[in-house]
């Protein structure tokens, strides 16, 4: 009798003692220094349908939290090991124990193993080590320092460099192409001087000098003697100018004419046939033109204006004052407009110099997801059970009735969606609750998951990275948290988009809350949106 009692309490502990070690206790090291890391380690077995929640503390008894680490699984036939991290410190030296924290496995209690460490001081020997004052708080350098600063200041004088120049090399052509002779004679005299003061054949320009000269000539004998010069062939001009002479009785030598022609056909060669004539020649042909021209002006007919001619001239008069006084208008308003825009241009400069590029960006052309992150946030109940949620704004009803496989509708009693936005944006925020026809019903929230995810694919998620882990309310309400990123085709530029999403599921006996944010990768403000809207959420029991 008495062997029988002791197998049976050996059997009895040994049963209480496997399921105590269903929860396996580890840390790295019992000892360690001020503010240095205890990695305590909780893992359990469990099989494949086994639902494990660990709890996410800030303190574990008298040790700080100082990061959680993600829920590891490791596969084992037909089991899970399921590993849970938490990395804990102290800043106050001596000895702690770290407690026995709960874990619920099946929606029953187990319990880590309490360990005893030991936080010790960091032994300073002033002896040896000099001490030193506490140093005043320096700005830390720009990873890429401050070479891009100067680069923006000498691209802006360059700029402005660059404008005065063109302002006032305009200014003056204007001035050129704006004033008024009296007669052609004075026109082709005053452009003759401005043509000698350039120096472009002593530059060695002396293509475009031979067609400045010539197109003066030219230019003379048109206004003047009224012929086409301008695109007429030397030859042509040649046989107009003889005509001419003859009509208005103009008293012309061989000499004259044959000095134009020579002078014409110099400057074709060296336009067309790449000529260079010699220092003197070029003086000379200058000379010969200028000779023509006066001689030309000499010979032309002087005629008695009558009355109508002085009406007429004081009509083009009046015209010509009319059009200065427009073009100064016009240059007046030119100016305003420059100055106005050197004036916004060197205070987005200063702004970028100071304050970065981004914050430009976001405050001078507007950033739709700081607009919502800094606007007036609201706090509604939605759906049944109820989901209490902040948000930037007012969600609005839609139905999603289409979008879900017709067996799975067949068992829902109730359900409500709302949403901010819609799916083809780069901001999206849905709230949705689901009221089962029996109410005993028990919610697979891994398998929710995936027809959520399958839901979002069938609306253009491609290339989907799929993280899950357990999620919990600051009232401790548990749940799971799916999150990821996927790609997007963007209808309107055909561009491949990358956005970023979480997708929370919290089951009930008969009802099931589900809360689904995605956004742009890398926009820290959608980021910012998204984390104060998660830890607004506050959930209600199914209302029969």
């Amino acid at each position: 009798m008495k062997r029988a009692i002791y197998l049976l309490l050996i059997l009895f502990c040994s049963t209480v003692f496997a399921q105590q070690k269903r929860v396996v206790t580890a840390i790295d090291t019992t000892k360690n220094k001020i503010g240095a890391e205890f990695m305590l380690t909780v893992r359990t077995d469990v099989d494949t349908l086994s639902k494990v929640v660990f709890p996410g503390l800030k303190n574990i008894g008298a040790l700080e939290v100082i990061k959680s680490y993600p829920i590891d699984t490791v596969r084992k036939n037909d089991r899970y090991e399921v590993i849970k991290k938490y990395g804990l410190t102290q800043f106050d030296s001596g000895s702690y124990t770290i407690p026995s924290i709960k874990i619920m496995i099946n929606s029953k209690p187990y319990y880590s193993d309490s360990i005893r460490v030991d936080v010790a001081n960091v032994q300073v020997d002033t002896l040896k080590q000099k001490m030193y004052d506490i140093k005043d708080i320096t700005a830390a350098e720009s990873p890429m320092g401050n070479w891009w600063k100067y680069l923006l200041v000498f691209l802006l004088l360059v700029g402005i460099g660059a404008l005065v120049y063109y302002v006032v090399k305009k200014r003056q052509q204007k001035k050129i192409e704006e004033e008024v002779y009296k007669t052609p004679i004075e026109k082709a005299t005053s452009l003759l001087n401005n043509l000698e003061q350039k120096e472009l054949w002593q530059k060695g320009e002396v293509k475009s000098y031979y067609s400045e000269l010539t197109d003066i000539a030219r230019n003379y004998i048109e206004e003047a003697i009224e012929i086409p010069a301008m695109e007429s062939t030397t030859a042509e001009l040649i046989a107009g100018l003889r005509a001419a002479s003859l009509k208005k009785k103009m008293t012309l030598t061989s000499e004259t004419i044959e000095n134009l022609e020579r002078v014409l056909k110099q400057a074709d060669l060296v336009k067309f046939a790449k000529s260079k004539p010699l220092d003197f020649e070029i003086t000379e042909d200058k000379n010969k033109i200028q000779r023509v021209i006066l001689t030309l002006d000499d010979a032309i007919p002087v005629e008695v204006e009558v009355e109508e001619d002085a009406i007429l001239n004081e009509a083009q008069r009046q015209k010509q004052v009319a059009i200065q006084l427009k073009k100064k208008r016009t240059k007046r308003i030119a100016t305003a407009i420059a100055s106005v825009l050197l004036l916004i241009i060197l205070v987005i400069t200063y702004f970028i110099a100071t304050r970065g590029f981004t914050y430009v960006k976001d405050n001078v052309l507007g950033n739709v997801s700081k607009e919502l992150l800094e606007g007036e946030w609201v706090k509604s109940e939605y759906g049944n059970p109820g989901v209490i949620i902040e948000t930037p704004k007012v969600l609005k009803r839609i139905d999603l009735t289409k979008s879900l496989p017709k067996n799975g509708l067949a068992l829902i009693k109730e359900m409500n969606s709302f949403a901010y936005g819609s799916v083809s944006d780069n901001f999206y925020l849905m709230v949705s609750t689901y009221k089962y026809k029996q109410d005993s019903t028990t919610v697979d929230l891994k398998k929710s998951m995936e027809v959520s995810l399958q839901t979002l694919e069938s609306q253009g998620a491609l290339n989907m990275i799929v993280k899950q882990e357990d999620f919990q309310t600051p009232e401790g309400v548990s749940g799971l948290k799916g999150y990821g990123t996927f790609s997007r085709v963007n209808q309107l530029t055909s561009s491949s988009e990358k956005l970023y999403y979480e997708l929370l599921l919290f089951g009930q006996e008969g009802g099931l809350q589900q809360i689904m944010i995605f956004h742009e990768e890398g926009d820290a403000y959608a980021n910012q949106i998204s984390d104060r809207i998660l830890s607004s959420v506050e959930l209600k029991k199914v209302s029969k």
